[in-house]
């Protein structure tokens, strides 16, 4: 669990190149107590936006994610590479800029509720989720680290 206790806080997870996409929901009213991560759609639908602490780490690490135009529906994938739920969730493309020549992606839930997907499963099959979530956590960590050169989680 962590806490975010303002909108510059939220902001200061994100790198600076992302940090003017970011719009939080309306009604959002901080401070923030978040169980595991944070996750967002904008509200036209283009971006989605991640907040996570690493595991070890001691500060939120975000990431400001496109939705990136599907092709053939019959071509998508049908499971996300971070929550692997065989569920009917919308899996696609998420990506997001390396820098301003590069861009990374990674095919997951598009609204990034994999949490709450993790949770049902194991509420339906009665276990516990808490290694599903530790290890959903660190498919994001590895993520931000592989992909984008993060290191998540560090003090500044």
């Amino acid at each position: 669990m962590f806490r975010i206790e303002s909108e510059k806080d939220l902001l200061r997870a994100f790198r600076s190149r992302d940090r003017k996409y970011v719009e939080l929901p309306k009604g959002t009213r901080l401070p923030l107590f978040v169980r595991d991560y944070l996750a967002w759609v904008d509200p036209y639908g283009v971006r989605v936006f991640l907040v996570f602490v690493a595991p070890g780490g001691k500060t939120p690490t975000g990431i400001a994610f496109r939705r990136d135009q599907q092709g053939d529906p019959t071509l998508a994938p049908k499971m996300c590479d971070w929550c692997m739920t065989p569920t009917g969730a919308e899996v696609g493309l998420l990506t997001t800029d390396v820098d301003s020549k590069r861009r990374v992606g990674v095919i997951v839930c598009l609204d990034l509720r994999c949490g709450e997907r993790l949770e049902a499963l194991a509420d339906r099959s009665g276990r516990s989720v808490l290694d599903d979530k530790a290890r959903l956590i660190e498919r994001m960590a590895r993520f931000a680290h592989e992909a984008l050169g993060l290191e998540p989680g560090a003090e500044e």
